[in-house]
């Protein structure tokens, strides 16, 4: 029992983890629209054509929030690279193994 407590407690926090992403991205689309539309509709009401006003200036607040929203994206969905679930059971796997033949080199029956 105590088993599935942990595991409805770790399930809850990933859904919570997986409602944060999704609110960010949601604000990031909605804020980052109404930015560059009123950007675009400010600049051509100056008498500046279409064109010019598709410079980096109008997307700058996408890109750089997009760089925190997709560091976001990797924390929430577990992508690492680096530092994989494959990764982490190697090292758990050795120092399973150091700690018995740390066991066995001491003549503990590694209790």
């Amino acid at each position: 029992m105590e088993r599935n407590d942990k595991k409805l407690k770790r399930a809850k926090v990933r859904l919570k983890e997986l409602k944060g992403f999704y609110w960010h991205l949601a604000a990031y689309i909605g804020v980052n629209s109404f930015i560059t539309i009123s950007t675009i509709i400010g600049r051509m009401s100056n008498g500046v054509s279409f064109l010019d006003v598709l410079d980096f200036g109008t997307f700058a607040v996408w890109f750089f929030w997009g760089i925190g929203l997709f560091f976001h994206g990797i924390k929430v969905f577990s992508y690492n690279p680096i530092f994989s679930k494959e990764w982490e059971e190697r090292q758990i796997q050795k120092y399973i193994e150091k700690d018995k033949r740390e066991a066995e080199k001491y003549g503990r029956n590694g209790r």
